[in-house]
């Protein structure tokens, strides 16, 4: 039984871990070929947007706002990717619940 809480308890260390280095992470997501590129942490924190002013028209600021909104929905797309990759074995591990929002465990 200790062996079991022993291990358990590791696995729990081990997720903590990655949650962190997932903080530290950051991927990053595009759209308009590349005019509006969206960059969030591995949490899907946004931590930058880059717009090329080819993007802007003061005419047409529809179109902006979507480009920004799929950038931002790109990286987080990746962001989730990435979680899955560095979280799904060990939420597995315990049973499952990662306890992170978002993250389909």
């Amino acid at each position: 039984m200790q062996q079991l809480l022993q291990q358990a308890q590791k696995m729990q260390q081990d997720l903590a871990a990655a949650q962190e280095e997932l903080a530290r992470t950051e991927v990053e997501g595009q759209a308009g070929g590349g005019l509006v590129k969206a960059t969030v942490n591995g949490s899907g924190e946004l931590r930058a947007l880059v717009i090329d002013p080819k993007a802007v028209d003061p005419e047409d600021t529809e179109t902006l706002a979507d480009l920004v909104v799929a950038a931002v929905q790109a990286a987080n797309e990746n962001a989730q990717a990435l979680q899955q990759q560095k979280l799904g074995p060990l939420a597995q591990g315990l049973g499952g619940g990662s306890g992170i929002p978002g993250l389909p465990f």
